[in-house]
């Protein structure tokens, strides 16, 4: 590769060609783990509260 090479791609480019991001990525303090599911023992939980629900009622 010559060294005109890199001239001709970057002589139209801006100085500083890449912007900042927006939205960063990854979790912050602000974002807690997990958000918006549900754990396996609260789904488990459930299930048995149901079944002793439902075997009194129509027991």
């Amino acid at each position: 590769m010559a060294d005109g090479d890199d001239d001709f791609y970057s002589r139209d480019r801006p100085e500083h060609p890449y912007l900042e991001e927006d939205r960063p990525r990854g979790g912050g303090p602000e974002d807690p783990d997990g958000r918006g599911t549900w754990p396996v023992w609260a789904i488990v939980l459930a299930i048995l509260l149901a079944f002793v629900v439902f075997t009194v009622l129509l027991g």
